[in-house]
């Protein structure tokens, strides 16, 4: 095998972070009765949710801001679309936001079944994510993803976040893994496959939206069953 390390990313590549986050926010718009307080389109108020936390996580990522700033902000703003200005809603919501997400389940298809093939095959697999790390092992715990993987790097253990080439180097030296034996597997081009790009590792886009490509990874696919063609 030309590969025995597989790294993979978590959000948006094997849990699915929009359908989680829906499943919470629609629960947080019912227990704090959010229709009262003029959030009358949960569709709108969702996706506005969704382009406010991808905006600040870019702007985290960059360093332009810090991680109490991006958790509350995403509310904030996605609260103040509809006219709402309430500091005290703004962290309730995303105190409850960030205690009830994790324990979401919702896994892209066919998660589990590719995870199990790949650890019978003796695959060593582990996690590059840029998420919180109290959060992302929830998120493990409560999905049974826990088991497959051996290591798990987040921005907060490395200090550095994707695309940065430190938190491709400490998950190398943590997994005891060479760069030539290992392959980057996430659903982001600027931060999964631009990254592992940097430090020369191979990739694997998981597109599952089909998004024009403007950098060319090792592979793409467009379902994660797809990984068994080549691993």
């Amino acid at each position: 095998m030309k590969y025995k390390q597989l790294f993979f990313d978590l959000d948006h590549t094997l849990w699915d972070f929009d359908a989680n986050a829906r499943a919470t926010l629609e629960q947080l718009h019912l227990d704090l009765r959010l229709v009262d307080k003029g959030v009358n389109d949960f569709d709108r108020f969702h996706k506005n949710y969704l382009q406010h936390n991808e905006k600040l996580w870019a702007r985290y990522r960059n360093g332009y801001i810090k991680q109490e700033e991006l958790r509350l902000k995403r509310m904030w703003l996605t609260l103040l679309d509809f006219h709402i200005a309430d500091e005290e809603l703004t962290r309730q919501l995303s105190e409850l936001f960030l205690q009830l997400l994790p324990t979401r389940t919702i896994l892209f298809p066919d998660t589990i079944e590719v995870l199990k093939y790949l650890a019978d095959k003796n695959y060593k697999m582990h996690l590059i994510t840029n998420g919180f790390e109290k959060t992302q092992h929830e998120k493990l715990k409560h999905s049974g993803l826990e088991s497959f993987f051996q290591e798990v790097i987040t921005s907060e253990c490395s200090n550095s976040l994707k695309p940065q080439k430190e938190i491709f180097e400490y998950a190398l030296e943590k997994a005891g893994a060479r760069v030539e034996e290992s392959i980057m597997i996430g659903d982001s081009l600027e931060v999964d496959i631009a990254g592992a790009m940097g430090i020369g590792m191979d990739q694997v886009h998981v597109n599952y939206n089909d998004i024009e490509q403007d950098l060319i990874p090792t592979y793409t696919i467009r379902t994660l069953k797809e990984l068994k063609e080549f691993l």
